[in-house]
């Protein structure tokens, strides 16, 4: 991932609403959520939420499909993944272990 793009994601997170959403749909997995679904959990007007969906999606951030006349969200793990590598890319000039508290983090998911 490239900086430009990093600074994309990071933007399109730097909002509230935008930020519940992200967090909601990653913890709904591959399989996302209609969005109706995310409106009612989220309580966001459906016209706002499409809105903040539109900025993370132009941001790589979600994936939309379809499911017959259904729209369904879902986080897009890989752009995700790259996010968080590019941020620990340099992480310690390499040195791991002084990752050690954000390795104890992802092992206890």
């Amino acid at each position: 991932m490239d900086q430009e793009t990093a600074i994309d994601a990071f933007a399109a997170l730097a909002q509230s609403s935008r930020m519940m959403i992200f967090r909601l749909l990653v913890t709904e997995g591959p399989n996302g959520l209609q969005v109706g679904e995310i409106s009612r959990r989220l309580n966001i007007v459906t016209s706002t939420l499409s809105g903040h969906l539109s900025v993370l999606k132009r941001a790589g951030l979600l994936k939309a499909s379809r499911r017959q006349r259904e729209i369904y969200y879902s986080v897009n793990l890989s752009v995700m993944n790259e996010l968080i590598g590019f941020l620990l890319a340099d992480c310690c000039k390499g040195r791991v272990e002084n990752c050690s508290e954000i390795l104890s983090l992802l092992a206890k998911t």
